[in-house]
């Protein structure tokens, strides 16, 4: 069975906006993230193993407000107090995930076919951002994630790059189309690029 992507009948490759008469690579480039793992991991309250015991594709569990451990294919984002989200292009992780994080200590859940995924690329990409969130984006930095709204519709930010900034947007997929929009709408004086 073929899994469909959340933006399958929006998401069209093109240039779109104010683009006319701008070098396409100052152009915001936007794309959808497909066929990632993605899986929260949650620690009980009553759980006693240390964080620094456990890893994960090489990865400690970071207990560091907003910070993001990552490699060159797994990124385990800090959205919470004793809560992460792992993100991985690895699929096959998700049965080590199940192995090293026990029943007893913590709650699992693959989440990989419930979210969009949204990745914006370009100097302009905080800007966008701050069109329609209240966060203070001067302060975003690489590697580091927030939760927060854009618009009214409830989303989880992780900031990959800096420079040029690369920032990806997670969504609940029946919001996809939602965000998809309200980005775009916003992307629209810079120029954009679908790819």
């Amino acid at each position: 069975m073929t899994s469909i992507s959340s933006l399958q009948y929006i998401h069209k490759k093109g240039l779109y906006g104010d683009y006319d008469g701008k070098d396409e690579k100052n152009l915001i480039k936007i794309s959808e993230v497909k066929n990632l793992l993605i899986v929260q991991i949650v620690q009980y309250k009553q759980s006693k193993i240390s964080l620094q015991d456990i890893k994960i594709d090489g990865l400690n569990l970071s207990d560091e407000a907003l910070k993001v451990a990552f490699n060159n294919e797994t990124r385990i984002l800090w959205i919470g107090p004793n809560n992460w989200l792992l993100t991985s292009r690895n699929k096959k992780l998700f049965s080590n995930v199940i192995q090293v994080f026990k029943e007893s200590d913590f709650a699992i859940t693959d989440l990989s076919h419930s979210r969009t995924i949204i990745e914006l690329e370009g100097e302009n990409s905080k800007e966008v951002l701050k069109k329609g969130c209240p966060y203070n984006f001067n302060v975003l930095n690489k590697n580091n994630c927030i939760n927060s709204v854009f618009n009214g519709i409830t989303i989880t930010i992780d900031s990959i790059e800096d420079s040029p900034n690369k920032i990806r947007l997670f969504a609940l997929r029946s919001f996809g189309e939602s965000l998809y929009h309200s980005i775009t709408d916003a992307c629209l004086e810079f120029g954009y690029k679908n790819i």
